[in-house]
């Protein structure tokens, strides 16, 4: 699993996806995320086709969505995805949110798919620890991957930790705070300055030095170049526990205690 990726929440079925996931292959990405409730996995797929780049080498990332849990349901939600995508597998297939009562049938789901060579790794999104710990007790298959609102808002370090511990790769989404006040933070201007580089960079630099897979979204070409520029340098322990000290547990999406989708 490449440690950067490029998410598309948000981005526009169509010419949008298409063009943004065509400009991060050819900036050398190889980790593509969708999902099934973004609504835009053709678009994706025409672009992974026409990139010109072998399947292999790819990694792509759809997920199950809520009201498609459960475990026959989402055997039917993954053979839509695929093809609407147009792959013959997909590298990791996620639990888009832990739907109570749902989930557990879910994993089971992703578990057949998975022992079926379907999918190369399953995993979850959204899941807090006690959604882990529930899972985890009649799970056959571990998740492979979390995936969750990471930023150092939310630096989620007591999951991060569990997750570290039970062996589950921890992916963020919205790595940059949804391009909220953290880019223009005083701090991570400074250390930009400090290192010649964005404060978004600092950023994703910093998911990467604590062990977190990042998957920025962009549809402007010079921002997707510019996310994926953070393999030449490293932060300091000191500039990293100055970004720590930035948390403040603030979200910018649905806490999966609390949501209703």
């Amino acid at each position: 699993m490449p440690w950067l990726g490029l998410g598309v929440w948000k981005v526009t079925e169509g010419q949008e996806v298409e063009h943004a996931v065509r400009t991060a292959i050819e900036t050398g990405y190889r980790s593509i995320d969708t999902a099934a409730v973004y609504g835009n996995e053709e678009g994706v797929g025409r672009a992974i086709r026409d990139s010109g780049v072998s399947r292999d080498e790819l990694f792509v990332t759809t997920k199950v969505w809520n009201a498609d849990q459960g475990y026959d349901s989402t055997l039917a939600a993954y053979e839509q995805s695929l093809g609407k995508l147009g792959l013959e597998y997909v590298d990791l297939y996620l639990i888009h949110w832990p739907v109570k009562g749902k989930y557990k049938d879910t994993w089971k789901a992703l578990e057949h798919l998975y022992e079926q060579g379907r999918v190369r790794a399953i995993g979850v999104s959204n899941f807090h620890v006690h959604h882990l710990d529930d899972l985890l007790q009649d799970a056959v298959v571990k998740p492979m991957v979390n995936q969750v609102e990471y930023h150092p808002r939310l630096s989620q370090r007591p999951l991060l930790a569990y997750c570290q511990k039970n062996g589950i790769q921890m992916e963020a989404w919205s790595p940059l705070m949804q391009g909220k006040e953290l880019i223009s933070h005083e701090l991570l201007v400074g250390l930009g300055q400090k290192y010649g580089k964005s404060p978004a960079q600092i950023i994703l630099r910093w998911d990467l030095q604590n062990g977190v897979v990042t998957i920025p979204k962009s549809v402007t070409p010079s921002r997707i170049r510019e996310n994926a520029d953070i393999f030449d340098f490293q932060l300091s322990a000191e500039d990293m526990s100055l970004i720590d000290g930035l948390n403040l547990d603030t979200r910018v999406g649905a806490d999966p205690d609390n949501f209703n989708f």
